[in-house]
């Protein structure tokens, strides 16, 4: 039988759950427990797919083609386990399945409740993680904060599922803020106080209350909160903030908080093994030397929104000796007209994904800038396809070439390039309807894609509705695009490039979700590796 951790947090939201959650998920790995992780949201949209980053960050996609938490990076990265569907879920999508199964009847003509209803439907979902993971230890974030009344009927199903394991079985983690007031020359125990009243009226008693706060929280402090709190004194744990999120681990390690965790739950303190992951920090400290890599894209005023490119490239600049700056470039501002005084001092330039014209002109000056310069350039998914269409107008001659998701503003006779998969034509939801997860792709012998990835076969994780547009497939060969990547059966491009060119590469599928601390990418390497090249010559 599976052993569930539960973590919260409380004060304010962005503490750092999920890194904690993620570095707990890491030590219990390096000890030789089968770990698995979810994030239970507790909003109403079905899933994070129709959200926009500027409000949620990136959408993550798994391998089996969920729309997820951009939480379940932190947990794959960190774990260095693939997740599921099973991994994430919402209070909209517990409603979704409940008011259906209402509507057929399901429930016989009697009311449906908050309890217990929605909170049995919350523990089947846990209990289905554990099951279809086959793990020894299921750690679960709840999102938002405690005192939300979202949250409640999830901090509810997690009491009621405690007291249904029986002792030893399960356990709660909260993660809460420790402020540091300029004016008193101190940090301030109150918040976390109240917070853990909070959690503590709704039935639930905290294990263990992970502290973070911008400075140091001295042990006086942690006897204090372990006082108000009702906890023991070396169950609070400090947690202040870190030059890297790879060093929260270690950090936390040093305090025991692992072998306290396997104590609580009765199980045995396996050797641990932390040299992959100190060689990763000791390689990270080593850089010498930065690389400076512009990400051209529309979602710029939030980083989370392409935080798993930021990811890869600090893991492929790693694995290449040198520290690598993100410089973050909109690209509705960005034009033909002003690429170089934008993109000149660049070492490489990357174009993410993304949905809907805004800055997808800009996406296409910088693909232009990166092919005519030689300028190191990776596409990804609308990346490609920008790519593509720049490459349509200006070697191929079609101009205005473009894609039919922006058919409503293109004139007529406009050649779309980038069009709809015929399966994709009467689709007119949004959520969940894409090309999602890992698809095969046949890679081409003797391309850079081949040098960078070494096997004839791969598997990406896509998340886009439009393809490269057969009907202009050969036009655009004859032109000079090798296309690098096809899927099995031949008919969609998967990637692309441009020969004679250091490093001009671009994927219809997102890599970036398969990168790991100290197991780079090797499309995200290759390219970091060819922006270095570029920066000495």
């Amino acid at each position: 039988m599976a052993k569930h951790i539960f973590v919260t947090g409380g004060v304010v939201s962005s503490l750092g759950k999920g890194i904690t959650a993620a570095s707990l998920g890491q030590l219990l790995k390096a000890r030789g427990y089968k770990v698995t992780m979810q994030k239970m949201d507790p909003y109403l949209n079905v899933d994070p797919g129709t959200m926009s980053p500027f409000q949620h960050g990136e959408v993550f996609v798994t391998e089996d083609g969920h729309e997820g938490d951009l939480d379940l990076g932190h947990y794959e990265r960190f774990i260095d386990e693939n997740l599921s569907r099973e991994s994430n879920f919402t209070q909209g999508s517990i409603y979704q399945t409940l008011i259906a199964r209402e509507r057929r009847g399901d429930f016989l003509g009697g009311t449906v409740q908050v309890i217990p209803h929605v909170t049995e439907a919350i523990k089947e979902r846990i209990r289905r993680a554990a099951e279809q993971s086959g793990a020894d230890i299921v750690i679960s974030e709840i999102g938002g904060t405690i005192g939300d009344i979202e949250g409640l009927p999830f901090i509810e199903a997690a009491r009621q599922f405690k007291k249904e394991m029986g002792p030893g079985n399960v356990l709660f983690v909260h993660v809460t803020l420790v402020p540091y007031i300029a004016a008193a020359h101190e940090v301030k125990t109150k918040p976390t106080q109240h917070s853990v009243k909070e959690l503590r009226s709704l039935g639930v008693q905290p294990d263990f209350i992970v502290c973070r706060s911008d400075h140091a929280i001295e042990d006086g402090v942690r006897e204090k909160i372990a006082l108000f709190c009702d906890v023991d004194a070396d169950d609070v744990l400090a947690c202040p903030d870190a030059p890297s999120i790879y060093e929260v681990p270690l950090s936390l390690y040093e305090q025991g908080f692992d072998i306290s965790t396997l104590a609580k739950m009765g199980l045995a303190p396996r050797k641990i093994k932390l040299a992959p992951w100190r060689a990763f920090l000791k390689a990270k400290d080593a850089c010498a030397g930065e690389l400076d890599i512009a990400v051209v894209g529309k979602y710029v005023s939030l980083p989370d929104a392409y935080l798993s490119v930021h990811e890869a490239l600090e893991h492929a600049g790693i694995a290449c000796g040198r520290k690598v700056n993100v410089h973050l470039v909109d690209g509705e501002e960005l034009t033909d007209a002003n690429a170089e005084g934008v993109l000149g001092a660049m070492d490489g330039i990357l174009v993410p994904g993304g949905f809907g014209q805004r800055a997808f002109e800009g996406k296409i000056a910088a693909a232009r800038y990166a092919r005519e310069r030689g300028v190191p350039f990776l596409g990804i998914c609308l990346g490609l396809q920008a790519a593509v269409c720049e490459f349509a107008r200006n070697v191929c001659g079609l101009e205005g070439a473009t894609s039919a998701e922006f058919a409503d503003s293109a004139p007529e006779g406009t050649p779309f390039v980038v069009d709809l998969m015929p399966e994709q034509e009467d689709v007119e939801d949004k959520g969940g309807t894409m090309r999602l997860g890992a698809y095969p792709c046949k890679v081409v012998s003797g391309t850079r894609a081949e040098a960078a990835y070494g096997e004839p076969i791969i598997y990406e994780r896509h998340r886009h509705r439009y393809e490269v547009n057969n009907a202009y497939r050969d036009r655009l060969t004859e032109a000079g695009l090798v296309i690098s990547g096809l899927s099995p059966d031949d008919r969609l491009v998967e990637m692309v490039e441009v020969p004679d060119h250091p490093f001009y590469v671009a994927s219809q599928a997102h890599p970036e979700f398969k990168s790991r601390p100290g197991k780079p990418h090797p499309l995200f390497k290759a390219f970091v590796e060819a922006a270095n090249t570029h920066k000495e010559n």
